[in-house]
Order: structure tokens, then C-alpha cells, then sequence
């Protein structure tokens, strides 16, 4: 069974509803398999992303951005991961303005980054194929989680990888949530402990999303083992086998 890393991404400036839903698909994401999958949670609490300048830096640097914070930890840890689940507060309608940060320097250093080994090709990303998964609550009842979500999706489709759901009827196009005007921290803990049926319905989505993100990576690793001969002759595709020889080579 081929082996999944998980990022989990809680991009909220504080540690409450956001990570309480991310934890939820971490272990939906282990129940798979826990010795085949690996599980890391990064919090935007307590770090720093400045939004992209647009200098151009990044594309004559081999991807490196200009500006000194904590998004070069995070570009590496994503590029590194198998699956990505984001799970974020609703901010005016969508994500919050340090996910944005990141999201848009990712891309831009992404497609800066694999210039070189894509000489014809310098303004296309490869083919990452990561498998990401969405989350979005918020204080209040048709505030814009969808809208998160979609904002979210569109960023995978951008990046060159696989948006992924949980489970319908509670997630068709991610996991989304509401604390019923609770401003607290554990808002949407407090509801799930009393059985509410919205807070359920939440926490069932998360983990559906973490399990269901790693299944469909395990189905796109194995596919691409197999085809791997057909795949080397896309360079499109270089990044993702040497991601996968790598893991071959550190997996012994």
C-alpha cells in the first residue's frame, strides 16, 4: 500500500473552531491506515505571511521569494505533502487575508520553481496531483462558507491537483460549519458534545474529507507507478516520479 503524507492546514490567526475541525480530519485521514499514512498539522497561529509584491523575484530565483517570513516553511511542507486539508474560519465571505498571502505567493513561486526542468513550458505548472480537501466554518449560518470552499477549490485546480469531497449528504463540495453565533473557541466542541445535529454533521464531513483525500491519493500514487514509463516521457509530470523515487529511496 503506498505510503500518504498529510498536510493539514489550520489557517486561522488562533487555535479554536478552524483546528477543531482540522483534528477531526487528521484522524479521519489516519483511520486508513496508521502505519501507511503520516499526519502533520500546521497553524497560521503565531506566524507570519506578507502578501505577494509581485516583483518578480521568485522567477529569477529558482522559485526563492524576496520577502523573509514563515512562507518558505510552509511552501516546503506543501510541496512535500501528498494530501493537503485546509481548514479555515470564514472571513468576509472567504478566507482569511494571511491564507491568501501564502496561497498567491505559492503560486506564483510554484510555477517559478519548475521553470528550469520545464524549459518549453515556463509559464506551466507540472502535474502536482496533490490531493486537497476543503473545511469552512463560521460564527454565523449562510456566511460565505461555500464561497470559502469554492475559493479553495479553485486554488487546486490552479496548483494542478485534485479537489476532493467527504461524504454526502454533509459534504458535497467540502465541510461546512457554524458555531450558532458562538464567538468562543470551542463553539462548534460544544455543540458536537451535545449532540447537535449541525456540529455532527460537521465533524462526520472532516473526517469523511481526511479519509476520503487519502484514499483517492493512495489511488493516484498506485495509478502512477504503474504508468510511470508512459508518464516519463510528459515532463509535465518529472516533479511528481521524482517526489515518488524519493519516497521509494527514503522508505528503503
Amino acid at each position: 500500500m503506498p505510503t500518504v503524507r498529510v498536510l493539514g492546514i489550520c489557517g486561522s490567526p488562533r487555535k479554536g473552531n478552524s483546528y477543531f475541525l482540522l483534528e477531526q480530519a487528521l484522524k479521519g485521514a489516519s483511520s486508513v491506515d496508521a502505519r501507511a499514512v503520516t499526519t502533520e498539522a500546521y497553524l497560521f497561529r503565531g506566524k507570519t505571511f506578507q502578501p505577494c509584491k509581485a516583483c518578480a523575484y521568485c522567477a529569477r530565483n529558482s522559485g526563492n521569494c524576496v520577502i523573509e517570513d514563515d512562507f518558505a516553511e510552509l511552501k516546503a511542507k506543501w510541496l512535500a505533502a501528498d494530501v493537503i486539508v485546509y481548514s479555515v474560519p470564514v472571513y468576509h465571505m472567504g478566507i482569511p487575508g494571511q491564507l491568501k498571502c501564502f496561497i498567491d505567493r505559492l503560486g506564483n513561486s510554484a510555477f517559478s520553481t519548475y521553470q528550469l526542468p520545464l524549459p518549453e513550458a515556463k509559464d506551466t505548472l507540472p502535474k502536482l496531483l496533490k490531493v486537497v480537501g476543503s473545511i469552512a466554518q463560521g460564527v454565523h449560518i449562510f456566511a460565505g462558507q461555500e464561497h470559502t470552499i469554492a475559493a479553495l477549490i479553485n486554488h487546486t485546480l490552479v496548483m494542478q491537483s485534485i479537489p476532493v469531497a467527504g461524504d454526502a449528504w454533509e459534504s458535497y463540495i467540502g465541510g461546512g460549519g457554524w458555531t450558532q453565533n458562538d464567538m468562543e473557541r470551542d463553539g462548534l466542541e460544544k455543540l458536537a458534545e451535545k449532540k447537535d445535529l449541525g456540529a455532527g454533521a460537521t465533524v462526520r464531513a472532516s473526517m469523511a474529507i481526511g479519509r476520503r483525500c487519502v484514499e483517492m491519493a493512495m489511488i493516484i500514487k498506485a495509478g502512477v507507478l504503474q504508468l510511470q514509463d508512459y508518464l516519463k516521457k510528459d515532463p509535465l509530470y518529472d516533479p511528481l516520479l521524482k517526489l515518488l523515487e524519493k519516497e521509494k529511496v527514503d522508505n528503503g
